[in-house]
């Protein structure tokens, strides 16, 4: 691929220049803008999402939903949909199904029959991707309301190649961008297999030891199953102390349930500091979600703080390794029987009093020292094998996102 043999500068501040060719055309002059409110309930309602439009589920219950549907506005297939509302988290799309949508959403569709929609559908989501519509924004940006007006919209400049062009240029990113995303998909499943197979490495080796010779019994616990014969099987709360006191010294480290990472206790670090009331915890300390969906959110402490929200401590008695019962707890296992008895529709939670009754394994203390190297060394080869995918996921993103945008500016010329 090369650049155009002859560019010519244009208006508009966002693009310098665009192939001779080409036009820059403001958007009143390419769209219009359709708001046709419904007036009666019993359409699909769609939603807006960075992975397209798709059919809201209101009957779960979940995400905002209406009071009275009949005040949205109508979508038809091939309308665009766009959620100017909030350019940091919005997006834009093409719709594929009839229905309706916030009356605070931009509907709309070409003026002109030959224009290709998909050329424009990458031009506008290239807008969001490369934040190029964010500094015609108006509102307030830390609060997710920075929206683009309908007079900045009418008046943004858009590159306008020939009609014919604008369907190669189409052609082409749909065919370079499938092939880039089914090898996003592949690193992606990857990532996925290898949690699975972290998930599985943890249960087993927790339950079964690394002496697969080692005479087994029956551990009389439905989900534990057989067990190595010389281990005990006893109660959480006769092993690790459930902390209750709560502290009141400012300026404390938090943990919050959003800060882990769900099923493998990796933990992101924030400036935030508590200065309220809750349980300190201490290094070595367990920290343990009760909320679903944070069932499968445990944190072994390496540091002072204060457990914030719905996290209970359990600080480890001497006869059991911190690490050990780190595993024991983040076993999938474990996480499950525990989900099995939430209560509550709204917000399902355990009771303390449950999981502190959950059943631990309890081999000798050098066999639980023995267990936890030999998983960390296990876990850090995955880890090592993901982060290599997660960076080639990150470079074939950026290459996507580099390609749209030379192809739609007419940096690159794809015609051939």
């Amino acid at each position: 691929m090369s650049a155009y043999t002859e560019y010519k500068p244009c208006e508009g501040d966002w693009i310098k220049a665009i192939p001779s060719t080409w036009e820059i055309i403001r958007g009143k002059y390419l769209f219009k803008i359709k708001k046709r409110i419904v007036g009666e309930v019993g359409h699909d309602v769609l939603s807006i999402t960075q992975k397209g439009i798709k059919v809201k589920d209101t009957e779960s219950g979940d995400g905002q939903l209406s009071m009275d549907y009949s005040k949205y506005q109508i979508v038809e297939p091939g309308d665009f949909a766009m959620n100017h509302m909030d350019l940091l988290t919005g997006y834009v799309d093409i719709s594929k199904y009839k229905g309706v949508t916030s009356p605070d959403y931009r509907v709309f569709t070409p003026n002109e029959s030959e224009h290709s929609p998909r050329y424009f559908l990458y031009l506008f989501q290239m807008g969001y991707t490369n934040k190029i519509f964010f500094k015609y924004g108006q509102g307030a940006s830390h609060l997710g309301r920075w929206r683009l007006p309908t007079e900045e919209f009418n008046n943004f400049y858009f590159p306008c190649p020939p009609s014919e062009e604008q369907q190669q240029i189409a052609n082409f990113l749909d065919h370079e961008t499938a092939k880039i995303d089914t090898l996003i998909d592949k690193q992606q499943q990857l990532i996925s297999l290898l949690k699975e197979k972290r998930q599985a490495e943890i249960s087993h080796t927790v339950t079964k030891g690394l002496n697969p010779d080692a005479p087994m019994r029956d551990s009389g616990v439905e989900w534990l199953g057989e067990v190595p014969a010389h281990w005990e099987v006893v109660r959480l709360k006769f092993l690790a102390r459930l902390q209750t006191d709560k502290v009141t010294i400012g300026n404390k480290k938090t943990i919050a349930l959003e800060n882990i990472e769900s099923w493998t206790g990796q933990y992101t670090p924030t400036n935030s500091n508590y200065t309220g009331e809750d349980v300190e915890f201490t290094k070595g300390d367990i920290l343990f979600g009760k909320l679903r969906p944070y069932l499968a959110k445990v944190y072994q402490a390496n540091n002072r703080g204060v457990a914030f929200g719905d996290l209970l401590v359990y600080r480890p008695k001497s006869t059991l390794f911190s690490k050990y019962c780190f595993y024991q707890m983040l076993n999938e296992q474990f996480i499950n029987t525990v989900d099995s008895s939430t209560y509550g529709s709204k917000m399902p939670r355990a009771s303390a009093e449950f999981i502190s009754n959950m059943q631990l394994l309890l081999p000798p203390l050098e066999e639980q020292i023995k267990i936890t190297s030999h998983i960390d060394l296990l876990l850090k080869k995955y880890e090592g094998i993901e982060s290599k995918a997660k960076s080639a996921i990150k470079l074939m993103q950026e290459r996507r996102t580099a390609l749209i945008s030379a192809a739609v500016t007419g940096k690159i010329d794809v015609r051939n």
